[in-house]
């Protein structure tokens, strides 16, 4: 049990690091600023969605539908890409925002 605990708070503050360092100046955990929040993009992707849209921002917003892009493209490691997903999926909430 403890282990399992560590782990996941290792993941959380890893996926805050990396928030912090990429993530922050378009992005904030559950308020909107240039891009959606991590709670909205919680709500509406899986984790595959949310990995995708890191690494090639570009090719999957045309697959969303959307007409436009300002996302950079990322370059992170496997690890990085684990921790940023996790930590984003934490801010998913059971209902739905409008």
């Amino acid at each position: 049990m403890l282990s399992i605990t560590l782990s996941i708070s290792l993941y959380a503050q890893s996926g805050k690091k990396v928030f912090e360092t990429y993530c922050w100046g378009c992005h904030h955990q559950s308020a909107e600023a240039f891009g959606p929040s991590f709670t909205q993009i919680a709500s509406q992707r899986d984790a595959n969605e949310i990995r995708a849209m890191i690494v090639d921002p570009a090719s999957v917003s045309k697959v969303f539908g959307y007409s436009r892009n300002a996302m950079p493209p990322f370059k992170l490691t496997k690890e990085e890409l684990d921790s940023i997903t996790k930590y984003i999926l934490s801010f998913k909430t059971n209902t739905k925002e409008n």
